[in-house]
């Protein structure tokens, strides 16, 4: 049995603002199954919900500053949370990282230099609790400095460094070094500075034992220039000591055989009851009710990674198809106000919805018929994930976690029984276009389409999967 301490932002239900949360609140649970002994730490901020106030444990003096250790569970499981309760940076309302009106905290660096050093006084059995990790398992930015600190322990325990999303990296400018009164020898190209700056990646990046990242694919992109912001060079030189494990998705909560929140429970073997769902939320959406139209759907993030630009330019063309579009979604102000102009203009094919309903969500995974996730960059993702399990074709872009979970419809995919989705490679309208074509064709040919829902629904996105590979992970290192 491993000791393991996962430190993370974010943890989901808790408080969650990305990805991330839903590793945090997942993967310790898939562990614990596995018979390890796991604990969760994770600032204290005033916005958390869905648990129980955690019971004071201990305090521990950091850099002049007295913090409290509180615990807690994680709901519906044995898994312990270590709340880190310092109010003067963590018990202002908003998020954990912008105030209330969507600022970033001024403070932000100070707030995580603090939660990484009681990390570390955690990790090295110094702050009262007996309990002392093989293992602590970090995650982005807000814990690079864990490894980094670490590094300067004597019997200090593993580390594994995991990145979420390279794109965010923790960069302040030199002086915060100093304010932050940290170790001077961490201070140089190899370690904490990076162009003359403080970068708290870096940490992560330089200093632990094993980096991971969300998808084998997005491993091997962060170390180029497209996708590696400037630290493809360091990702390439720890090569070796860098892989990717796939997310798991919650198989609980989605589940189109017994899932609350749909019109009509389905099964692979029961694929003819899908329409229903489909039917049901036509007549919500305001929909003509045609069961045989084919229904493209796409919620996400209405920003330029996830490739929203490439649908709105396809959408012309799709309203002259014979299919329906529906989406669900928020993000940039402009590109709501097009798809918006869109719906207007072909209310009979276009319906688009601003904002996030975990119900509708529910219910367009499962009445559409394929889900369009034309993503530029996609460290993991989710929804591709929980499209095949609802026998959901999705339409990808061949990049990170969508090329690791999604096997496009070819001839040698269709005969060995893998094809789940269609795949395109290049970032541009006509490629997504095409695939689409491509798909329509297919859904027309019943048998072939039946087979295709069924290989995906036949998937295995567990978190067993992933946390049977982060225990060996662990174990190697």
């Amino acid at each position: 049995m491993k000791k393991i301490l996962f430190a993370s932002s974010e943890t989901q239900p808790l408080i969650k603002t990305g990805g991330l949360a839903d590793v945090a609140g997942s993967l310790p649970i898939a562990l614990t199954e596995l018979g390890q002994d796991v604990r969760i730490i994770m600032p204290n901020y005033a916005s958390i919900k869905d648990c129980d106030p955690g019971r004071y444990l201990c305090t521990v003096r950091v850099n002049n500053a007295d913090v409290n250790l509180l615990e807690t569970r994680l709901p519906n499981s044995n898994v312990i949370i270590w709340l880190v309760d310092y109010p003067a940076f963590f018990g202002h309302p908003g998020n954990p990282y912008n105030d209330e009106s969507g600022n970033p905290w001024p403070d932000i660096g100070d707030r995580f230099a603090l939660f990484c050093r009681i990390v570390v006084e955690v990790a090295m059995d110094r702050a009262y609790l007996d309990w002392k990790p093989d293992v602590v398992h970090c995650n982005d930015w807000q814990t690079g400095l864990v490894p980094a600190l670490l590094s300067l322990e004597e019997y200090r325990p593993s580390t594994v460094f995991t990145i979420h999303n390279m794109a965010y990296q923790g960069i302040f400018p030199s002086n915060t070094y100093t304010l932050l009164n940290l170790p001077g020898q961490l201070w140089h190209t190899d370690g904490l500075e990076y162009h003359g700056m403080l970068s708290f990646i870096k940490g992560g990046l330089s200093y632990s034992d094993w980096i991971t990242t969300v998808s084998p694919t997005y491993a091997q992109e962060i170390q180029t220039p497209e996708f590696g912001y400037g630290l493809e060079g360091l990702l390439g030189h720890r090569q070796h000591t860098l892989s990717g494990i796939i997310n798991g998705i919650d198989n609980n909560a989605w589940d189109p055989q017994t899932d609350p929140k749909i019109a009509q429970t389905y099964s692979n073997r029961t694929l003819s009851k899908k329409v229903i769902n489909k039917t049901a939320l036509q007549a919500r959406l305001g929909l003509p009710v045609t069961p045989e139209l084919p229904m493209l759907s796409l919620i996400g993030r209405l920003v330029d990674q996830k490739g929203i630009d490439l649908v709105l330019s396809c959408l012309k063309e799709m309203a002259g198809m014979p299919l329906q579009f529906v989406l669900l979604g928020s993000g940039d102000t402009s590109i709501q106000v097009r798809l918006q102009d869109f719906a207007r203009l072909y209310p009979d094919k276009i319906s688009i919805t601003i904002g996030y309903d975990e119900n509708l969500a529910h219910q367009i995974e499962a009445g559409a018929d394929m889900f369009l996730m034309p993503s530029r960059f996609e460290p993991c993702g989710l929804n591709q994930m929980y499209s095949q399990r609802y026998g959901t074709l999705p339409i990808v872009r061949k990049t990170g976690g969508l090329a690791d979970t999604v096997v496009d419809t070819l001839p040698q995919s269709l005969a060995n029984g893998s094809a789940s989705g269609f795949v395109f490679k290049d970032a541009v309208p006509g490629a997504l276009m095409e695939t689409i074509k491509r798909a329509l064709v297919l859904h027309a040919n019943r048998p072939l389409w039946q087979k295709l829902q069924r290989n995906a629904m036949g998937k295995d996105f567990s978190w067993e999967n992933s946390a049977n590979q982060y225990l060996a992970l662990y174990r190697e290192i």
